[in-house]
């Protein structure tokens, strides 16, 4: 991996050039994307019902899950 000054770095992104030689992507993180384990409990019947849409949709019970908590979440962030 290449080393260049923080300057030269912004530069180059700025610029649009490709900064990739410059990045050790082993140690890239998402500040606030990280994973955060939670424990859900839910009555029987709302399990099934998961478990059904998520079948019906090819997915995971956790993905659905997931989805609809996050599209929730972005509809309310938007104010809808």
């Amino acid at each position: 991996m290449k080393t260049i000054t923080a300057e030269e770095f912004d530069k180059k992104f700025d610029d649009g050039e490709d900064i990739s030689e410059y990045v050790d992507w082993s140690k890239v993180t998402r500040p606030g994307l990280e994973p955060k384990r939670v424990n859900i409990d839910f009555p029987t019947w709302v399990v099934n019902g998961l478990d059904q849409e998520a079948q019906r949709l090819g997915v995971t019970r956790q993905s659905l899950v997931k989805l609809w908590i996050a599209e929730r979440l972005e509809a309310r962030r938007q104010g809808k």
